[in-house]
């Protein structure tokens, strides 16, 4: 049983090594057949890609004559493109040459005649000079003659001579300034009157009395320390949002907003109403509240302006101007507002207007925008006459209009009769009686030196302001000062005052003189 079973174990290992022998004989026969094949493709691909590299190489060689072509006639193109510029620059160079010359030649001759009349004008200087030397010396010789037979000098003739000629004269114009001025003074006061009469009894303004602060109620004193916020952050970004100074004290349930600026301290007023109505203060919601309130006074203003054009009937006017003149509520002048001042001098300066034959709506149209830069002045440098020349001129406003924005202050001549009665509505509504508010020490001041510029007058005794300074009664001694001279005196007194004293309107010199005869019975 074993040798057949090592018998069969043999038989098969013979058989394994026979097999494996015959299958690598026939896998190399394969093997060399598969080698062949591919030796043959190779060949085949290898030549293909020579005749690719022969066509690609001959292409080439084509592409390269064509753009040396190319290249040989773009250059001489080039060439004679610039042998054009070259030419035309000779030509322009060659004129430029010839032109230079030309100016050279014309300097020089204009030098030579220059020279020439330098030459002259020295000659006749020189003459000038002996000319003045000699006529000098005839007049000392001719002055030295006539104080030699006078007895006396030059300058103490002619103080003489002036004197005897004031002395003489001054009766004489003394009289005659008084014939006709008592005789304007009645035709001017009879239409005055008349005028002013129309005028006050058709009109009457209102006077709002502005003041530097308003007052925001407070429901609790809490409040004050929710808008000073912590470590004071709210109040700083109210102040430097809204351009105002937020003031807290001890004032139970109120804070104050101060601020010279009326447009700003109303929106400051209003921003911190709503704050406080809404609770939420806060630097973002500030912020927020203010835009919006902001927005709302720009379309108010606007709408105020619209309507005030409207009412007036003065015609169309650009957007902008209606907007400044919604904007001049919040501006005020000595205390006077100068909205309400502006409405008053429209009214007057129409009426006036009418009654002297000019356009009264034109002339309302001049009083509307008269004071028209005064709404600028708060954010724009330079006065308010220039601010608001420039800004009518630039939404092309009538000449009239111009001419009275800068005839109401004394800067140009009035050219016409809606122009005068611009400028005498304005010189009516800011003298009238409580019209504007003035420091009472300025005040003081303006009075003394009224006074004091009478009382330096020779023949005056005494002198008084009154009126609110609006008049000034001077007393004249009647043995030193006749009728006639106390005319002239009057004017002296008015004329200085003008040049020395700053006020608004006008002031009235009323100079009086009497003779007294007292006597005793006994």
């Amino acid at each position: 049983m074993l040798n057949e079973i090592l018998l069969g174990g043999g038989i098969a290992t013979v058989s394994g090594v026979v097999g494996f022998f015959i299958s690598k004989k026939i896998t190399g026969a394969n093997f060399d057949i598969y080698l062949e094949q591919a030796q043959a493709k190779a060949k085949a691909i290898e030549n293909e890609a020579q005749t690719l590299l022969e066509r690609a190489q001959l292409k080439s060689r084509e592409i390269e004559l064509e753009a040396k072509k190319e290249f040989d006639s773009a250059k001489a193109r080039a060439k004679a493109d610039l042998h054009q510029r070259e030419d035309a620059l000779i030509r322009k160079e060659q004129s430029f040459l010839r032109e230079k010359q030309e100016e050279e030649t014309k300097i020089q001759l204009k030098q030579q005649a220059l020279q020439a009349q330098k030459i002259n004008l020295e000659r006749n200087e020189k003459s000038l000079a002996l000319l003045k030397e000699r006529y000098e010396q005839k007049i000392d010789e001719a002055l030295h003659a006539i104080e030699h037979c006078a007895g006396m000098t030059q300058d103490e003739a002619k103080k003489m001579l002036l004197e005897m000629v004031e002395e003489k004269s001054r009766g004489e114009i003394a009289h005659i300034v008084r014939r006709y001025e008592n005789e304007a003074k009645e035709e001017s006061e009879r239409k005055a009157n008349f005028i002013l009469a129309q005028a006050t009894s058709r009109f009457a303004g209102e006077f709002a009395s502005e003041r530097l602060t308003n007052l925001v109620h407070l429901d609790n004193d809490e409040l004050k320390g929710r808008i000073i916020g912590k470590e004071g952050r709210n109040i700083k970004a109210l102040e430097t949002l809204l351009g105002v100074d937020i003031i807290i004290d001890d004032t139970p349930n109120a804070i104050v907003v101060s601020s010279f600026n009326l447009y700003r301290r109303a929106i400051a007023t209003k921003t911190l109403q709503l704050l406080i109505e809404d609770g939420r203060i806060q630097p973002a919601r500030i912020e927020e509240i203010f835009k919006k309130v902001s927005d709302e006074f720009e379309s108010k203003i606007l709408s105020e302006g619209e309507e005030l054009v409207a009412e007036l009937n003065v015609g169309v006017m650009h957007p902008e101007l209606m907007k400044l003149l919604g904007r001049l509520r919040y501006r005020a002048s000595y205390g006077q507002n100068a909205l309400a001042h502006t409405l008053e001098v429209a009214h007057l300066a129409g009426i006036m207007a009418a009654e002297m034959g000019g356009d009264p709506i034109l002339a309302k149209r001049a009083g509307l925008l008269h004071d028209i830069g005064k709404a600028l002045t708060h954010d724009v440098d330079g006065n308010h006459v220039d601010l608001g020349a420039e800004i009518c001129r630039r939404y092309n406003e009538d000449e009239v209009v111009i001419n009275a924005i800068y005839a109401h202050h004394g800067q140009q001549e009035i050219h016409s009769v809606e122009c005068g009665a611009v400028c005498a509505a304005d010189a009516l509504s800011a003298a009238r009686p409580g019209a504007r508010r003035e420091v009472l020490e300025s005040f003081l001041k303006r009075v003394t030196e009224i006074e004091d510029i009478a009382s330096a007058h020779s023949g005056v005794k005494q002198a008084y302001a009154i009126n609110a300074g609006r008049e000034v009664r001077v007393i004249v001694n009647a043995t030193m000062v006749n009728d006639d001279e106390s005319v002239l005196i009057a004017r002296e007194i008015a004329k200085e005052i003008e040049d020395r004293v700053q006020y608004p309107g006008e002031i009235k010199v009323n100079v009086i003189r009497e003779s007294r005869a007292i006597e005793f019975a006994k």
